[in-house]
C-alpha cells in the first residue's frame, strides 16, 4: 500500500483520471438511473387462484383449496401456505423461504397443480403466477353522467392508449363490470315448448361457431373454405333456431326469451366526487421510471380531455410520483444543507484549499458509488438517497485523518510532495481498518430478515459502495491533490475579505488548540488521576440508560406513524343483504366526509382541504404498495375514501381527520366492520393475532369474540375485527329417495338448478379484449325469489318433468363469507388499529401477554401467533441479535489485526455502547420515540464510533515505541487526537443536522435514524476521548498486577524449591 500511495502522489495524472473516471461515470450513470419512492424487491412469493363461480365459501374450500394445499405440500423452500375460500374464487398463496428461486419454486408448483385431475367440471383453469412488486405510479378517474355502457368504454380507451404509451408497462381499468350475453327463458316458456335450458345451450353452442373447413386447390388458385356462424351481439344470439316444429315453424331464441346484452349480474359501481365513474390505475412492473411514466400520462390527458362528451371529465388522483418529487425534494434539500455545514466547519478550522479537497470527496465518493449502482440494483430511491444523506459526515471522516497527519508532516518538513507521502502513509492502517469497521457494522442492515428487510438492505448496500469509493479517494486521489495544490496566491496583495477570513479561521484555530491543549489537557489529567471513579461512572451512564428505556419514558415502536394523503372508510355489511341497504351506509359515510370536509374548509379559510372524494360498492381494492390490503368484492362491501392536499400544506394531521370521520359517522346499521385506516405506507397491521389449532370453527369464533373484547377495552386500541364473517343464507338442497326410480341423482339435481339460478355458460366470445360469457339461465325475476326454486320443475333423462318439491328437500341454513386457512388448517384473524399518539403496539400487545393466561384456561385447544407489524418485528429483532453479533465480532477481527493485540479492541468497542446511550438521549431530546429505523442507526453507528478510538490507540502505540513512558504517550496521543476527532465528530453530526431538525413530514421516517448516528457519534467521541485514555491505562494496571502475582507466585516457588534444597 505504501509503494501504491507514493506512485500516486509522483504521478497526480493518474490521481486526476481516476478522479474523472469516478466523476464522469458517475453522472452518466446517474442520468440513467430510474427513480422510485421505495426500491422494488423480490417477493418470494406464488400466488395459485381458481374461479369456481356459484359456489359457496365452504364448497370452494372442499373441491378447490384443499387440493391445492396437498398438491404443493412439500415444495422445496416452502416456508407458509395461507388460503382464502371466498364465494366462487380460491386463492392460494406459498410464502417461500427468504433467498428462493422463484423462478424454480413458481415452475414446481405449476406442474403439481396441471398434475390435479379433481377440479369441478365448472371451475376455471388454475392461473399460477409469480407475485412481483408492483410500483404505483397514480391513478385517473373518468366520471360523469354516463350510462355504464359508455362509461366503460372510454375508460376501455383510456386505458388502451395510457398503456401503449413507452413509459407505462401496465394499466388496470377498476370499478367496471365484465361484459355478459344473459339469454333469459322462463320455466313457463320451457314447459310450453318442452325444452329445458341445456336444450337452449346445446342449440347456441351448435349454431354459434366458426369453423374453418381447409381449402380447394383450383386451376385459379387455393380457396380457403369457412363455415361463419358466430353470433356477437345480442340480436346475433336472438336469431339462433332453438328447434323446428313438426310444420317446419323455426323457433328462434328471441321467440322463446329474452337476450340481454349486457354486463355480468353482479352489483359494483364507483364514483368519483359525486358522479359515476371508472377508474385506471397505473403501475410499473419492470425498469420504467416512476417520473417518467406520470410525465407522460400528464402529457396524454390534454388530448383525451379533449375528446371526452361535454360534462364527462378526466381527473389525476392517488398521484404518487407527486409524493416521490417530494421525498427526494427534502432528502437532496437535507443533504445539500448538510454538506454546506460540513463543508463550513472544514473552512474554519483548516486551510482553504485543504478544506476543499477533503469537502470534494463526498461528492467523488457520492458519484463514483453510483457508476455501480446498476450492479446491485440499486436505484434513485428514498433510501439510496437517505443512505447518502447518513454516510454523508463520515465519508469525510477519513479525509480529515489524512490530511490533518499530511499538514502534521509539511510543518515538520516544509516539503509537500514527501509530506503527502509519509502523512498518508502514518496513517492509512487505522484509517483503512476504520472504515472497513464502518462497512462491517452496515452488514446487519443488508442482513435484516422479513419482508421489511428487502427496504432498509438498499440503505446498507448503497452505504457499504460509498465508503468503499471513500477510501480510494482519501487513500490514492487525496494525496495526490494535496502534494500538488498551489500554496501561493496568485494576488500580490490579498483581498480584505481574504485578510479577514484568515484572521477569523486563525482565532476559530486558536480556540480549538486551545480547548485541546489547556482545557482538555486538564480535564484528561483527572481523569487519568481518578481512571477508576470514571470507569464507574462511565458503567452507571449505561445502568442509568438502560433503567430508563425500562421505565417506559422512552417509548419504542417497531414502526413510526407515516402520515398519508389518502384516508379509507372500508365497510362490510352483513353477506347477502339488499344493495340499498348497504347504498345506505354507504351515504351515511359520504354524509359524515362531507361534513368533515366542511369543518376542515373553515378551519382552514382559502383552501381545501380535501381535494377528492371517491368510493365503491361491492369492491375494496385495498391499499397500495408494501404494506396494502387483499382485494374484496360483494354487494356488501363497500369503501369510501378522501383525497387530502399534502400533508405539508395543511394542519391537521392524517389521524385527527380519521378520528373526526369516525366520530362524525357513528354507527352504521347491519355493518359487520367499518374501518377508517390511511394509505401510508406500513409493515401491516399494528395488531394482528392468529387464532388457530383446532377444527371447530365455532370455537374459533368464541375465541375470537372473547380476544376482540379484550382488545376493545384497551385505551388507544380502536377498529377491532376479525376474519370471520357470516356468509350469506344457504339453502342446501338433497334428492330424496322416492326421486331414484325416476332415474333423477343429486348430479342431476345440481346441475339443473345450477343452470336455472347461476346459468349454464354456452360459450365465450372474444369481443376486442373482452372475454364475454354467453350465459343461459332463468330470468332476474324467477332468479330473486325461493317461489321460483319450489315452481321449477326438474326433467328426467326421458323428458319427463317433475315438480322440484316432490323429490327434493330444502334445507335453509347460512354459511361463511370467506374461509381463511394457514398451513393447511383453519384460522380466525383478529386485527386492529392503535392510535401511536396514546400508545404503542408493543404496549397492547404486552398486556395481551399478560391476560393471556385468561384465555388459555377458557380455550386450551387454541393456539395463537402474531402477524403483521408483530410478526415483521419478531423476524428482524431475531435477525438484528444474530447478525449485530456477527457484525461485533468482525470488528474486533478488524480492530486486532492493525493492533497485533487481543485485549486493545477491547478499549475501542467499549465506546460501542455509549454510542447507544447517545441516541437514546437524542431521541429524549428531540421528543421521539425509538422506533426500528432508530435501531438501524444505531447498528450503523457500532462502526463508526470505533475510527476515532482505533486512531487513538494506535497513536498511543506509536508514541510508546517512540519511547515516550506510558502515562506520557496517552497524554500525547490523546492530545494530538483531539482536535481531528473534534472535526469529524462535528462533520457527522452536522452533516445530519439538517435531517435531525427536519419538520416535512416527507422526511419523518429518516428522522430517528439520523438523530442516533448523530448523537450517537456526539455522546460516544466524547467517551472517546476519556474512556479509551483510561481504558488503555486500566488495561496497563491489569497487565502489570497480571505479571506481579505471576512474579510473586514464581519467587515463592522458586524460594520452596530452594528451602527443600
Amino acid at each position: 500500500m505504501n509503494r501504491a500511495i507514493a506512485w500516486f502522489v509522483d504521478n497526480p495524472v493518474a490521481a486526476n483520471l481516476m478522479m474523472l473516471v469516478m466523476v464522469v461515470g458517475g453522472v452518466l450513470i446517474m442520468t440513467g438511473l430510474q427513480q422510485e419512492e421505495f426500491p422494488a424487491i423480490e417477493l418470494e412469493v406464488v400466488q395459485v387462484s381458481v374461479e369456481y363461480r356459484g359456489a359457496s365459501p365452504e364448497e370452494v374450500e372442499q373441491s378447490i383449496c384443499l387440493r391445492i394445499e396437498e398438491a404443493i405440500e412439500g415444495t422445496p423452500d416452502l416456508d407458509r401456505i395461507n388460503t382464502i375460500a371466498v364465494e366462487g374464487a380460491c386463492v392460494v398463496t406459498a410464502e417461500l423461504v427468504i433467498g428462493s428461486d422463484v423462478s424454480a419454486a413458481t415452475s414446481e408448483i405449476e406442474n403439481r397443480i396441471d398434475s390435479i385431475d379433481s377440479f369441478p367440471v365448472e371451475a376455471e383453469k388454475p392461473s399460477v403466477s409469480k407475485m412481483d412488486f408492483r410500483r404505483g405510479v397514480l391513478k385517473l378517474a373518468i366520471s360523469g353522467q354516463l350510462d355504464e355502457r359508455d362509461l366503460k368504454t372510454l375508460g376501455q380507451r383510456a386505458r388502451d392508449e395510457i398503456a401503449a404509451l413507452t413509459e407505462v408497462s401496465q394499466a388496470i381499468l377498476q370499478y367496471d363490470r365484465p361484459y355478459e350475453v344473459s339469454i333469459e327463458v322462463s320455466e313457463e316458456t320451457l314447459r310450453r315448448h318442452g325444452i329445458d335450458l341445456g336444450t337452449v345451450a346445446t342449440a347456441v353452442r351448435n349454431a354459434s361457431l366458426d369453423l374453418p373447413g381447409g381449402s380447394v386447390k383450383t386451376g385459379g388458385g387455393e380457396i380457403l373454405l369457412r363455415t361463419k356462424g358466430q353470433a356477437y351481439s345480442g340480436i346475433e344470439f336472438e336469431r339462433i333456431v332453438v328447434l323446428t316444429r313438426n310444420d317446419g315453424t323455426l323457433v328462434r331464441l328471441g321467440d322463446i326469451g329474452h337476450v340481454i346484452d349486457g354486463f355480468e349480474d353482479t352489483e359494483l359501481r364507483g364514483r368519483f366526487n359525486g358522479d359515476p365513474s371508472v377508474v385506471i390505475k397505473v403501475q410499473l412492473i419492470g425498469e420504467e421510471d416512476v417520473l417518467d411514466a406520470a410525465r407522460a400520462i400528464k402529457a396524454w390527458v390534454p388530448g383525451f380531455r379533449a375528446s371526452l362528451p361535454e360534462g364527462v371529465s378526466v381527473t389525476i388522483f392517488n398521484d404518487e410520483s407527486m409524493d416521490l418529487l417530494t421525498r427526494l425534494s427534502v432528502l437532496r434539500r437535507n443533504g445539500i444543507g448538510g454538506l454546506t455545514l460540513v463543508l463550513i466547519i472544514l473552512t474554519l478550522f483548516l486551510r482553504f484549499r485543504l478544506a476543499m479537497w477533503v469537502a470534494a470527496g463526498v461528492p467523488i465518493s457520492f458519484l463514483g458509488a453510483m457508476m455501480l449502482f446498476p450492479v446491485f440494483g440499486l436505484t434513485i430511491s428514498t433510501m439510496t438517497v437517505m443512505a447518502l444523506i447518513l454516510v454523508l459526515g463520515i465519508l469525510v471522516d477519513d479525509a480529515i485523518v489524512i490530511g490533518e497527519s499530511v499538514h502534521s508532516f509539511e510543518e515538520k518538513l516544509g516539503d509537500q510532495i514527501q509530506a503527502a507521502k509519509l502523512g498518508t502513509q502514518a496513517v492509512y492502517i487505522p484509517v483503512f481498518f476504520g472504515v472497513m469497521t464502518s462497512m462491517a457494522a452496515f452488514l446487519p442492515i443488508i442482513l435484516v430478515p422479513g419482508r421489511m428487510g428487502g427496504f432498509f438492505g438498499v440503505i446498507g448496500v448503497t452505504a457499504i459502495i460509498c465508503l468503499v469509493f471513500s477510501l480510494i479517494e482519501s487513500q490514492l486521489i487525496l494525496p495526490a491533490h494535496l502534494a500538488h495544490r498551489n500554496t501561493t496566491s496568485k494576488r500580490k496583495t490579498p483581498s480584505p475579505f481574504s485578510i479577514r477570513w484568515k484572521a477569523f479561521q486563525k482565532i476559530m484555530i486558536d480556540w480549538l488548540d486551545r480547548l485541546g491543549s489547556v482545557h482538555y489537557r486538564r480535564l484528561l489529567e483527572f481523569a487519568i488521576e481518578w481512571r477508576y471513579a470514571v470507569i464507574v461512572g462511565a458503567v452507571g451512564v449505561l445502568v442509568l440508560s438502560g433503567a430508563m428505556m425500562q421505565s417506559g419514558r422512552l417509548r419504542y415502536q417497531f414502526f413510526p406513524q407515516v402520515e398519508g394523503n389518502v384516508a379509507f372508510a372500508t365497510l362490510t355489511m352483513q353477506s347477502g343483504v339488499p344493495l340499498v341497504r348497504t347504498e345506505l351506509a354507504v351515504s351515511q359515510i359520504q354524509a359524515a366526509a362531507d361534513q368533515l370536509q366542511a369543518e376542515l374548509d373553515e378551519e382552514s379559510p382559502g383552501q381545501s382541504v380535501v381535494v377528492h372524494t371517491f368510493g365503491s360498492i361491492g369492491e375494496q381494492l385495498g391499499r397500495d404498495g408494501p404494506g396494502g390490503g387483499e382485494k374484496l368484492g360483494g354487494s356488501h362491501i363497500a369503501e369510501v375514501g378522501l383525497e387530502l392536499v399534502p400533508s405539508e400544506q395543511r394542519k391537521v394531521t392524517m389521524e385527527e381527520v380519521l378520528v373526526r370521520w369516525r366520530e362524525l359517522t357513528g354507527p352504521v346499521p347491519d355493518a359487520v366492520e367499518l374501518v377508517f385506516g390511511s394509505d401510508a405506507f406500513s409493515a401491516g397491521d399494528p395488531i394482528e393475532i392468529e387464532l388457530y389449532g383446532t377444527g371447530d370453527v365455532e370455537e374459533l369464533t368464541q375465541a375470537s369474540a372473547m380476544v376482540k373484547q379484550f382488545l376493545s377495552t384497551l385505551v388507544g386500541v380502536s377498529d377491532v375485527t376479525d376474519s370471520f364473517r357470516a356468509g350469506k343464507q344457504e339453502v342446501q338442497l338433497s334428492v330424496r329417495d322416492s326421486a331414484l326410480p325416476l332415474g333423477i341423482t343429486q348430479i342431476d339435481l345440481a346441475r339443473q338448478v345450477r343452470q336455472a339460478f347461476y346459468g349454464e355458460e354456452a360459450q365465450r366470445v372474444q369481443r376486442g379484449r373482452d372475454d364475454v360469457r354467453v350465459m343461459v339461465r332463468y330470468p332476474q325475476s324467477e332468479r330473486r325469489s325461493l317461489g321460483s326454486l319450489e315452481d321449477m320443475r326438474i326433467r328426467t333423462r326421458d323428458g319427463v318433468e317433475v315438480p322440484f318439491s316432490a323429490i327434493a328437500d330444502a334445507e335453509i341454513t347460512r354459511g361463511f363469507a370467506s374461509i381463511r386457512r394457514t398451513d393447511r388448517t383453519r384460522v380466525v384473524t383478529v386485527t386492529a388499529n392503535v392510535d401511536r399518539t396514546v400508545t404503542t403496539p408493543d404496549r397492547i400487545m404486552t398486556a395481551f401477554r399478560q391476560w393471556y393466561p385468561n384465555f388459555e384456561v377458557a380455550f386450551p385447544k387454541v393456539s395463537n401467533r402474531m402477524g403483521g407489524e408483530q410478526k415483521e418485528q419478531a423476524e428482524a429483532a431475531g435477525g438484528i441479535i444474530k447478525y449485530f453479533g456477527m457484525a461485533l465480532m468482525i470488528i474486533y477481527v478488524l480492530l486486532a489485526i492493525p493492533l497485533r493485540s487481543y485485549t486493545q479492541p477491547f478499549i475501542i468497542m467499549s465506546v460501542i455502547p455509549f454510542g447507544t446511550v447517545g441516541a437514546i438521549f437524542g431521541h429524549m431530546v428531540l421528543g421521539w420515540d425509538l422506533v426500528f429505523f432508530s435501531v438501524l442507526g444505531i447498528l450503523a453507528l457500532a462502526g463508526v464510533v470505533v475510527n476515532a478510538s482505533l486512531v487513538m490507540v494506535h497513536s498511543i502505540n506509536g508514541c510508546r515505541d517512540e519511547g515516550l513512558s506510558l502515562q506520557e504517550a496517552v497524554r500525547t496521543a490523546a492530545i494530538n487526537r483531539f482536535r481531528p476527532i473534534v472535526l469529524t465528530t462535528a462533520t457527522t453530526f452536522f452533516g445530519l443536522l439538517p435531517l435531525m431538525a427536519e419538520k416535512a413530514v416527507a422526511a419523518m421516517p429518516m428522522v430517528p435514524m439520523a438523530i442516533s448516528l448523530g448523537f450517537g457519534v456526539l455522546y460516544a467521541s466524547i467517551m472517546t476521548l476519556f474512556l479509551v485514555p483510561v481504558g488503555y491505562l486500566v488495561l496497563e494496571d491489569l497487565a502489570t498486577l497480571r505479571n506481579r502475582v505471576m512474579q510473586r507466585s514464581e519467587d515463592i516457588h522458586s524460594s520452596g524449591n530452594t528451602i527443600e534444597a
